[in-house]
């Protein structure tokens, strides 16, 4: 299906639209008529995309093929917050795809890369959506159930990462290569210092090098008609924010593919830490060895002078480790923003084209968002909130300032209003509009006076609106596990 130049040009909409939940709890039932499901179809309805019949009528044309994208990030809070914060609710997922299919859509289907180490079985169940993707595949054969993107899976043994392999065949996805265009390319060179955790470094030194940048990307995502982003709003200890554009890293299959980080301190040309220091690069070093092993044995013996360099670091009062967790992260920003450029203008092929190639549309999850030393180990923040929006970047941009931040202060927000091939927005972040049911203006005038008090990640702080000192005026339980970074995985 061709998508029309007039379809494409609702991507660059400065509007976003905001419905609110009567309650900072989500439904249990599978009911078609709960809360999320009726602020779904109010917020379709204010953004323009109902058309009366359908809550996605005017976005979905007829035989349209449709892939919803949650974030399922991982199984289980890596802290004490529970998982209302860290993934897309069940609830949300299951309006969603009932709405679409009150649409004249030829298929539907939900699909999402969690991190390696996510067990996407244990996910399906204990949140209920495998039963009801299956009630719901036998009741409207449209719906093709939920899918797992991902190609490679691990657990940590002892701190050794074992993993399982070309779980999917690669003819199920696309490979794009963006080359000299990608806005990795600035910061590439011949050193091999792009990094994601727990990765053999010369698989991603294959993948991302001068001249070089590929992404595989899953075919159900490109072969797609339109694509419905129904991301959770969290802080992100990497990127500072996680909302529509950070939910992108879920379209591609493999990790190696996905810069995080680059080698090294700020002050010899890196982005995992802040300055320098002779035991953050021994720490770094070994990390290296550990994941260039080949051999559990040598693996292990690397993992434990990993252990005792990194208990070293904290006694040296490190609190941000060497994986990228703060504000002079200058990688993953580039990362994220070449995939919703593929999103967008990714052909089938794996060229680019000239213009947008689907439709796109972003809701974010802020009924209960994340803060804290988010993705992984969140804790709750009640928003009681569904953010609509056509753009990434004005979604993100509403849901930074929801989390108490200045947006311009965080490089994923304020890189994603430059002007590259290949753009996500043709206007100004000060274009940005909110609409709906918390009032009608700038983001700063409508959210700055009802500003919660909201955790950020250590590494972020300086990137807070809060006012000095507000930060731990209300401590949340996890707020001790904002001191260092803990988590093994990248997201």
């Amino acid at each position: 299906m061709n998508i029309s130049n007039s379809v494409a040009e609702h991507c660059f909409v400065p509007k976003v639209s905001i419905a609110c939940v009567p309650s900072y709890s989500y439904p249990s039932g599978t009911e078609n008529d709960d809360a999320i499901s009726q602020a779904l179809h109010r917020l379709t309805a204010d953004a323009g995309w109902s058309d009366g019949d359908s809550p996605f009528g005017k976005v979905i044309p007829r035989g349209a093929r449709v892939l919803i994208k949650p974030n399922l990030v991982l199984h289980r809070n890596e802290g004490p917050g529970g998982n209302d914060c860290l993934v897309t609710h069940p609830s949300l997922i299951r309006a969603a795809v009932q709405a679409a299919l009150r649409s004249p859509a030829a298929e539907v289907v939900v699909g999402d890369a969690p991190i390696q180490g996510c067990d996407f079985k244990a996910l399906m169940q204990e949140s209920g959506l495998q039963s009801w993707a299956n009630e719901q595949m036998a009741r409207d054969p449209r719906f093709k159930g939920i899918h797992d993107f991902r190609r490679t899976t691990c657990v940590l043994v002892h701190g050794v990462r074992v993993a399982e392999e070309n779980l999917q065949s690669a003819d199920q996805f696309t490979l794009f290569n963006l080359g000299r265009d990608s806005l990795l390319e600035p910061v590439s060179d011949d050193r091999n210092r792009f990094r994601v955790a727990w990765y053999d470094p010369r698989l991603m030194a294959k993948t991302h090098h001068l001249g070089v940048h590929e992404y595989l990307v899953a075919k159900a995502v490109v072969d797609a008609d339109v694509i419905i982003n129904l991301p959770k709003l969290k802080t992100h200890k990497k990127a500072g924010v996680t909302c529509a554009l950070k939910n992108l890293i879920g379209i591609n299959g493999n990790k190696e593919y996905l810069p995080h980080h680059r080698l090294g301190g700020s002050a010899h040309g890196g982005d995992c830490y802040p300055g320098d220091g002779v035991v953050k690069r021994a720490l770094e070093y070994v990390t290296d060895r550990q994941n260039l092993s080949s051999h559990y044995a040598a693996a292990t013996t690397w993992h434990l002078l990993v252990a005792v360099l990194a208990r070293t670091s904290r006694l040296q009062g490190d609190r941000l480790g060497t994986d990228g967790s703060w504000h002079g992260n200058d990688t993953i920003w580039r990362t994220c923003l070449d995939l919703n450029r593929i999103l967008l203008y990714g052909r089938t092929d794996g060229t680019m084209g000239p213009e947008i190639q689907r439709r796109v549309i972003h809701i974010a999850d802020a009924v209960v968002a994340g803060q804290g030393n988010g993705p992984l180990a969140p804790d709750p923040l009640e928003l009681g909130l569904l953010l609509g929006g056509n753009n990434a970047s004005a979604v993100d941009w509403v849901g930074a300032h929801l989390l108490a931040y200045e947006p311009e202060k965080i490089p994923l927000l304020r890189h994603a209003f430059d002007s590259f091939r290949w753009p996500i927005t043709d206007f100004p972040s000060t274009a940005v509009r909110v609409a709906g049911e918390l009032g009608c203006g700038a983001p700063d005038a409508v959210i700055g006076p009802i500003r919660p008090i909201v955790s950020h990640p250590l590494g972020w702080r300086a990137a807070s609106a809060s006012p000095v000192g507000t930060q731990s005026a209300h401590p949340t339980p996890g707020a001790a596990a904002e001191a260092i970074s803990t988590s093994p995985w990248d997201a």
